[in-house]
């Protein structure tokens, strides 16, 4: 009976280790299969038409998008972000992507090298979206880039599946942070970070004249009383 208990307190001690390896495995995988699914995506819409000479209408589609996300980031600035409160708060996407033939409102991926994360970006912070990846926070900027834009995207601290932002602490000043959208990867460079209770609203803003994305998780580990952010400017191309 000794050797048997044993043997199952070993076996459960082998599963305890490797579940966290595994399910960040799975997760991986699932996040790989979504990339493949949006460049797949993307790709068939700015197909040429081989006919006429000019474009298919799912490249109208895509720049119909383009054009729109510009619109939204511009008015955020021009109004101030005049609706913005805890970022937290929102669960309503700023687009239904569907309509432009993208599913799952996945606007693209976050990598960050040093933390080995790569997370696709779901527009609205339902629990949903933040269970299988970040999530772009509405009222702010959508990150394409652009002079006076401020997209924040959020995550959990780590979950059962997933490290996700857990170690977001371990970020500082040069670390890289890149962004693929449906049109480019834009990279961007760690230059501070803070931790702010969660109605600290100006903490989130868009900086007039500076291109930049705002990384934000619960904090401290384990708990929702403050905010861990870590803020980034774009690098330049050819930089």
């Amino acid at each position: 009976m000794g050797s048997k208990i044993s043997a199952v307190l070993v076996v459960a001690g082998m599963l305890m280790y490797t579940y966290p390896i595994l399910s960040n495995f799975l997760s991986e995988k699932y996040t790989d299969l979504s990339m493949q699914s949006f460049k797949e995506t993307v790709q068939s819409m700015k197909v040429p038409d081989s006919v006429s000479g000019s474009t298919q209408s799912e490249t109208n589609r895509l720049e119909a998008l383009r054009t729109k996300v510009e619109t939204y980031n511009k008015e955020l600035f021009d109004e101030g972000q005049k609706d913005l409160t805890d970022p937290f708060s929102y669960e309503v996407s700023s687009f239904d992507l569907s309509e432009y033939g993208i599913e799952n409102n996945l606007f693209g991926f976050i990598e960050i090298p040093k933390l080995n994360v790569r997370l696709g970006i779901y527009l609205g912070a339902t629990a949903s979206n933040m269970s299988k990846g970040a999530v772009h926070l509405t009222q702010t900027s959508l990150p394409i880039g652009g002079v006076n834009t401020n997209a924040v995207i959020a995550a959990h601290r780590g979950t059962r599946y997933q490290d996700m932002f857990l170690h977001i602490d371990q970020l500082s000043a040069g670390d890289n942070v890149m962004i693929t959208n449906a049109w480019k990867t834009l990279t961007y460079r760690v230059t501070s970070t803070d931790i702010i209770a969660p109605n600290e609203i100006e903490k989130a803003l868009i900086q007039p004249g500076r291109d930049m994305i705002t990384l934000i998780s619960c904090h401290p580990y384990g708990k929702s009383t403050q905010r861990y952010v870590v803020y980034c400017d774009r690098v330049p191309e050819g930089f």
